[in-house]
């Protein structure tokens, strides 16, 4: 029998975030196709491989 790989584990983040700045991130996220946890998630890989964003 085969092993399979591990899925990848997901974190759930809570944040308190301005109810605008949100509103403005999730809409520009829309207008380019993005998902919004894919960005962020994406930011803190750059933030940990470079030590600045």
């Amino acid at each position: 029998m085969a092993a399979t790989p591990k899925a990848a584990k997901k974190m759930r983040l809570d944040y308190n975030v301005d109810r605008g700045i949100y509103d403005d991130f999730v809409k520009a996220c829309s207008r380019k196709g993005y998902a919004p946890n894919v960005i962020i998630e994406r930011l803190m890989k750059k933030f940990i491989e470079t030590g600045q964003m």
